[in-house]
């Protein structure tokens, strides 16, 4: 009866990795592409070890489940040399195939190098200026007038994004879940994260940086939207008709205070 429950146990657990190894649905931007991508490539490594350690906890259960005075196993060097060089090829696997992703979100500049296709788009990267303060945000656009938005940003879908986070004070963090979107936001210092939005709709971005009693009030909004509604918005912002869009930063920063 143990057996049998040990066998099921484990046969769930390798059910359930394999589960998450299923093809997800479209992703709503190019980081979050790189991302699973990664996630799918790092599972091709982990279900093979752990069926091989699942297999290997049965056959040590079942063999010596009735030995009352076990003894200790002997040293095997060439056992130990082996599993050495395995998991230091696992790890180096896993943090060159990781770096690829970070550089291709993270670089300082240009578009995103795994996306070939958008590397030859005509469009230049929408820039956006994302300030984190105590307790709120001010987006911007230099490149369009340095018009701001508050706590809105608003983006052309299938354009390379570049977001060029920092704060003010403290240190803060700019994140974006459903879009893959993630970076610390530190005085003094410009990060940028960039992207390829695919899919138009409204995304909720937050702090994910502790940094005070109104941390959990720090909210932002990332919109995408065709490009030509984007181009017709920037419009209205750069004329000084974007309604509340233009002083989203005063809203924010009396919430803050």
């Amino acid at each position: 009866m143990r057996k049998t429950r040990l066998a099921l146990v484990s046969l769930l657990s390798m059910l359930a990795t394999a589960l998450v190894a299923l093809p997800v649905a479209a992703q709503p931007s190019s980081s979050a592409e790189l991302i699973n991508e990664l996630n799918g490539k790092l599972l091709y490594v982990a279900i093979p070890i752990t069926i091989l350690v699942e297999v290997i906890l049965l056959y040590t259960v079942v063999k010596f489940r009735n030995t009352g005075n076990p003894l200790p196993t002997r040293e095997n060097r060439r056992l130990e040399i082996t599993w050495t060089i395995a998991t230091a090829i696992i790890l180096l696997f896993v943090g060159v195939a990781s770096y690829g992703v970070l550089a291709d979100v993270t670089h300082v500049s240009g578009q995103s190098a795994a996306d070939q296709e958008m590397q030859q788009a005509q469009e230049d990267p929408v820039v956006v200026h994302a300030e984190a303060y105590q307790w709120g945000w001010e987006m911007s656009y230099p490149e369009q007038g340095n018009f701001t938005t508050g706590t809105n940003i608003v983006v052309p879908k299938d354009r390379p994004v570049e977001i060029q986070v920092t704060s003010r004070d403290v240190v803060h963090a700019f994140h974006v879940p459903e879009m893959g979107l993630k970076q610390d936001a530190m005085p003094g210092q410009v990060n940028t994260i960039s992207t390829v939005p695919y899919e138009t709709g409204t995304y909720q971005g937050y702090c994910a940086e502790y940094c005070g009693v109104a941390h959990s009030q720090m909210y932002f909004t990332v919109d995408v939207v065709p490009q030509d509604e984007y181009d017709q918005w920037v419009s209205e912002q750069q004329s000084g008709d974007g309604g509340d869009g233009g002083n989203g930063g005063d809203n924010s920063s009396s919430e803050g205070q």
